[in-house]
């Protein structure tokens, strides 16, 4: 994540979220720290798996005062184990208590995305199938939760509702059928915008490649029915494997010769990276 993203995107969120943990003051710090100490805190990893969103916990204490100090010994899409020093945070004492919360809240969520998001992507190595993500993400951390799933090996679905066309169930039933919401589509977007459409059945399916489709979604198919789709298809628009799909499950989809597997588990059920602020000191 660049630093251009940062200011004119991620900025604004993580002052929201500051403001949630600091609405006036902090009270516990202005307590035992009334006045300027310069100071220093180790960043350490509590468990192995994938680190992601260093430079959000940066930015985080950067916001609060620009004058802090991050040394990083790693780097987004690193693997990093137990008890591993990531980085040290210098500057105001007051800074680094206000700011640990917030900061340590992206990188372990965004980690945990990260980690868990490299173990399903493995799962598919040596085969044509792509991992994708969903819209199914934590409302206001949709950037975050989308780069770390980048950062574990995993590749990015549709950002928002204006990226690319969808037609889902309820979209074709709005249309009047898959070849019409098609058609209606076609007609109403730019000429460089995809479109894809979700299919329940082997009809829909027909119906769809037909109709003109760049991408088909096989929503929640048994195992044949994908099997039999890709055979429909054949190569005149990608395909995509949806309905919830886990680690656990995923083994069973890569034989079937899809493009990509989209997994909304990999941002809504992602467990977070344990990482902690240690050894805080003045200096």
């Amino acid at each position: 994540m660049n630093d251009i993203t940062m200011k004119l995107v991620c900025d604004d969120l993580l002052l929201m979220a500051l403001k949630e943990d600091i609405s006036s003051e902090d009270i516990s710090t202005q307590a035992v720290m009334p006045e300027y100490q310069k100071g220093e805190v180790q960043l350490i990893c509590k468990e192995d798996g994938v680190i992601a969103g260093l430079g959000v916990f940066k930015r985080v204490f950067e916001l609060l005062d620009e004058n802090t100090q991050v040394e990083f010994y790693v780097k987004d899409g690193d693997a990093v184990s137990n008890k591993q020093l990531l980085a040290t945070v210098t500057g105001d004492i007051r800074v680094l208590l206000s700011g640990e919360r917030t900061a340590l809240n992206y990188l372990q969520r965004m980690s945990g995305i990260a980690t868990y998001t490299k173990k399903v992507a493995s799962l598919l190595e040596g085969t044509k199938t792509k991992l994708l993500d969903t819209r199914k993400t934590t409302p206001n951390m949709r950037i975050f939760e989308k780069y770390a799933v980048k950062q574990g090996g995993g590749n990015n679905h549709r950002y928002n509702l204006s990226d690319c066309v969808m037609l889902k169930d309820n979209h074709i039933g709005a249309a009047g059928g898959v070849a019409k919401a098609v058609k209606m589509a076609r007609e109403y977007i730019s000429f460089v915008t995809k479109i894809e459409v979700e299919c329940e059945n082997l009809d829909m399916v027909r119906e769809a490649v037909e109709a003109g489709a760049d991408i088909i979604m096989l929503d929640n198919m048994t195992d044949d029915m994908m099997r039999e789709a890709v055979k429909i298809i054949d190569g005149r628009a990608l395909t995509e494997c949806s309905g919830n799909v886990t680690a656990e499950n995923i083994k069973r989809i890569t034989d079937i010769g899809v493009d990509f597997v989209s997994s909304g588990a990999l941002t809504h059920s992602s467990p977070i990276l344990d990482v902690s602020l240690k050894n805080l000191h003045a200096i």
